[in-house]
């Protein structure tokens, strides 16, 4: 058992639901990526997604595409990250998540990638571009190296390959709550709620729903659904906006303390 199944398991306890912030790291520079995390955790974040900058997106609307440019004009780099999460884990024990597109797996290699993630204290990878029918290479190195993969669901996935990704999904399953790229907006959470009572019948793990949750009323509706509300551009929005903000971390995290606490007020479904 992992930082993320302790996490989820208490939370489960305590009938609350998992907080999963995203920030892109190196955004504005990994030294304030450092301090983001600790001020979301602090505020209570349960989980936190580190994006890994990458050139040539497919799932990020302009709000983490422009974070992106800016952690890659800082000089960011994955090997970078890892040094930054190794850092961390002396000052913290939150789970942490890299999102990463497979160019930047593959340069450094699955193994080699796996091997230092969880040696530097990472607890689990997105791969936004990795289908699980292709992931084989990734999943056999990261269950040697003890790191969890986290495969992504949508909207129009069918009953075949919604039960095939919860078998495969390690740690919790992402539910992408809409055919778009991050940063639209949610409009439909009946279909959510349907997809998600759908994909629960088929998952052992927990369902974490991402895209579109931009405000605490949205993340408290979805709390009232899932078991983990995944909150991105929202976030780096409030980065990109007061970057140059020498109180940029405490004003993430009065961001964040306001998810927080609309999740906590609305008794789960």
């Amino acid at each position: 058992m992992n930082r993320l199944d302790d996490t989820f398991q208490r939370l489960k306890a305590e009938g609350q639901k998992a907080l999963i912030a995203y920030i892109m790291a190196g955004d504005p520079s990994l030294q304030e990526t450092e301090a983001l995390v600790l001020a979301m955790e602090k505020s209570g974040a349960d989980i936190i997604e580190l994006g890994v900058p990458f050139s040539d997106p497919i799932a990020d609307g302009p709000v983490i595409q422009k974070a992106a440019e800016r952690a890659l004009r800082s000089g960011t780099t994955l090997r970078k990250i890892l040094r930054t999460v190794a850092s961390l884990r002396s000052k913290t024990q939150v789970p942490l998540v890299l999102m990463a597109y497979y160019n930047s797996i593959y340069a450094m290699g699955e193994a080699a990638f796996c091997r230092l993630a969880v040696e530097a204290g990472v607890d689990g990878v997105i791969v936004p571009d990795m289908p699980p029918e292709e992931a084989g290479p990734l999943e056999t190195a990261a269950v040697q190296a003890g790191l969890k993969t986290i495969f992504l669901l949508a909207p129009t996935s069918t009953p075949a390959r919604r039960a095939m990704v919860a078998k495969r999904s390690r740690g919790f399953l992402y539910y992408v709550s809409l055919t778009g790229i991050t940063g639209a907006k949610l409009t439909n959470l009946e279909e959510v709620r349907r997809n998600v009572t759908k994909i629960r019948q088929a998952a052992d793990v927990p369902v974490a729903v991402g895209f579109g949750i931009a405000t605490p009323q949205d993340a408290a509706q979805v709390a009232g659904i899932a078991d983990g509300v995944i909150v991105g551009s929202a976030i780096v929005r409030q980065v990109g906006e007061h970057a140059h903000d020498s109180g940029l971390p405490e004003r993430v995290g009065q961001f964040v303390r306001s998810l927080k606490a609309a999740m906590a007020a609305l008794p789960a479904a």
